[in-house]
């Protein structure tokens, strides 16, 4: 706990420190000696030699790194690539985990936050049972140069040190098994039978694993299940829409539940909710991952001006720059986050710089929507497993909309179109912008609603080779190509529309 301390209570000091080891780590590489990073001695020198980069302006030296070559990126040998999802495009990313990465980013996240949620619950009693991780399908592969690609999760599980290893649920075999329906079915049958503790994945896809548990045992609640069940550890999409869901599958357990959120991505491992009643998170600034913050108004700058940790402002929006101990440097991580205090940093995470809807001028951001389903949800006892939106382009003089395509788990009192009426509304009083262009429908009519069949988000991400936990539904976009490869769903028997 000392050093959480000192992430609360010298954040500056402890990113500026931070900043100076990282760049005399990246000296002893091909990319520092091409960046001149000997020569630099502050922060203003930095950002001179090293311009912001997204994944495919520094994918030359990745793949350097993954043909073998060392000391490319990081000093020594990277031998393992997180292959992300991309939550924004198709196109798959190799990103590279460092044994500095693995050990003193990603591992020490779960660590703090076990530890935070002991010190806070004193009387809880973890180790005594059992922990589901649901992790990602993909095992992992080896290349003719001995690395390894594979999701996050997989790398994490082939290293998890002895004291998770003896405590983790189900076992690696299932963990890491390819084929996403035999392993959900494998882990429903042999995780049932243990003292299950804590839960820890993607909420969408936990529920899923619940679900297949309850209907394999026979239970009402997973309390029935596993009495001792005492916290859900969720990271990778917005808990909002799919707490009340999970609150009604948990039922009493003999301990008081409890939901954490993590902010844990294939690039690092940036935040973890340390307070168990509010809903920010703390930014870990020791971790090995310098931060640096670019304005909304520097998003689409040819040459964008990023701010320190100390020049932020609370309730302002920015998208995170980083600089790694995985050998990533000034890269445009593409996350939005909302600063909500400062001295310690909290955050919430917003959205994507390129997950919006802003057609119209509506600027609505993820969070935004996530709100809105929530309050629908709330206002009509329904609950939201998935949605996805898009926009329906104004033509033959027709107002614009967006379309929303959503699967219930629990449909809607009142109809589909008291749910849309709600979620319009929500809109409307959190964003001005989107408010100003639905008055009198004159840029955006009312959304339209679809209800998609159950499975249908699931099956979709199937068919694109994405099943499993580390895989999400994209929220927003701003053309229809998701929403026209869900077409086959929404025309099956049972959809309703508006």
């Amino acid at each position: 706990m000392v050093h959480i301390e000192l992430v609360r209570n010298q954040p500056v000091e402890l990113q500026r420190r931070l900043f100076s080891s990282l760049v005399a780590a990246g000296q002893r590489t091909v990319f520092g000696q091409e960046h001149a990073l000997h020569e630099v001695k502050n922060l203003r020198e930095f950002r001179k030699r090293v311009p912001i980069r997204s994944y495919d302006e520094l994918k030359p030296w990745i793949d350097r790194v993954r043909s073998g070559e060392n000391n490319v990126l990081w000093p020594g040998e990277t031998q393992w690539f997180a292959k992300s999802s991309g939550t924004s495009s198709d196109r798959s990313k190799f990103l590279p985990v460092t044994e500095a990465s693995l050990q003193g980013c990603h591992y020490k996240g779960g660590k703090d936050l076990l530890a935070l949620f002991c010190h806070q619950r004193p009387d809880a009693a973890l180790y005594d049972g059992k922990h589901l991780i649901l992790g990602g399908s993909s095992s992992l592969h080896a290349d003719q140069t001995g690395r390894y690609t594979g999701d996050l999760s997989a790398i994490i599980v082939r290293n998890l040190p002895f004291w998770v290893e003896a405590r983790r649920t189900p076992s690696r075999d299932i963990a890491l098994m390819e084929n996403w329906e035999q392993k959900v079915d494998a882990m429903a049958q042999s995780t049932c039978k243990e003292d299950v503790r804590i839960l820890a994945g993607v909420p969408s896809w936990m529920l899923v694993i619940a679900r297949r548990i309850l209907d394999h045992t026979g239970a009402n609640s997973l309390s029935e299940v596993w009495p001792n069940l005492q916290l859900f550890m969720h990271g990778g999409v917005s808990f909002s829409p799919y707490r009340s869901e999970f609150e009604s599958i948990i039922g009493d357990t003999k301990f008081p539940f409890d939901f954490l959120e993590t902010y844990n991505a294939s690039e690092g491992f940036f935040g973890l909710q340390d307070r168990i009643n509010e809903e920010d998170l703390l930014m870990m600034l020791d971790y090995g991952i310098y931060f640096e913050f670019l304005p909304v108004s520097e998003w689409n700058s040819a040459n964008p001006i990023a701010l320190e940790l100390r020049e932020l402002e609370v309730g302002k929006e920015y998208a995170l720059i980083i600089s790694t101990n995985a050998g990533l440097w000034r890269y445009a991580l593409e996350d939005v986050v909302l600063i909500t205090e400062l001295h310690p940093f909290r955050m919430q995470v917003v959205g994507r710089t390129s997950q919006f809807l802003n057609v119209f001028g509506e600027e609505v951001m993820v969070k935004q929507a996530e709100k809105a389903i929530e309050e629908a949800s709330t206002l009509t006892n329904a609950s939201v497993r998935d949605f996805t939106v898009a926009p329906i382009f104004m033509q033959d003089g027709q107002t614009g909309a967006h379309e929303w395509l959503i699967e219930f788990s629990k449909g809607p009192q009142g109809g589909l179109e008291l749910f849309m009426e709600c979620l319009d509304s929500s809109l409307r009083r959190q964003n001005s912008d989107y408010d100003a262009k639905r008055t009198a429908n004159l840029a955006l009519g009312m959304p339209i609603g679809r209800i998609l069949p159950h499975h249908a988000f699931e099956e979709w991400l199937d068919s694109k080779g994405k099943s499993g936990g580390q895989h999400k539904v994209p929220r927003l976009s701003n053309e229809r190509t998701v929403i026209s490869e869900l077409t086959p769903w929404f025309e099956k028997e049972g959809l309703q529309s508006l």
